[in-house]
């Protein structure tokens, strides 16, 4: 699918991380959605929920594909409790970045810490693989057959 994007149609960075042609540190894929690591993170262990067709605002989604988003978001935030403990878990949707659906999903302390002008625009890759490896170790058993580590196809 295309998007129309500052007057051009093109495919989002989402959509070339989920077909395999640009790295992520990817966690979870199923029918439905991806979640990865933000390479532009504001707290440790910030995770994108993504749908796999692409949409560009949130309202546009269909109920159930919204409803399965947030099941999965609440899948990653019960892993980054038990991987991160911190106070509280954030999930926030704003689609200003990226013209593709994403929640964001978060670790936080304090309401300071949803703030996106905190968001860090260099990152060590190796620390983030660690924080993808310490979710994905922490997510419930049941679920584990859609970890992955990678969104290229085998």
């Amino acid at each position: 699918m295309f998007t129309k994007w500052k007057g051009e149609f093109t495919v989002s960075v989402f959509t070339e991380i989920i077909n395999g042609n640009l790295p992520a540190h990817a966690i979870w894929r199923d029918e439905q959605c991806v979640a990865f690591l933000s390479i532009n993170p504001i707290s440790n262990g910030h995770c994108l929920v993504v749908p796999i067709e692409e949409i560009d605002h949130w309202v546009d989604l269909q109920p159930e594909v919204a409803g399965h988003l947030l099941e999965i978001a609440l899948t990653i935030g019960r892993s980054q409790m038990r991987a991160f403990k911190p106070q509280r878990i954030g999930q926030m949707i704003a689609g200003f970045e990226v013209p593709h659906t994403h929640l964001h999903v978060l670790p936080i302390n304090t309401m300071e810490d949803l703030d996106f002008r905190k968001a860090k625009s260099t990152v060590n890759h190796d620390q983030l693989s660690d924080y993808a490896n310490l979710i994905r170790e922490n997510i419930d058993t049941d679920k584990s057959n859609h970890i992955v580590e990678s969104f290229l196809i085998q």
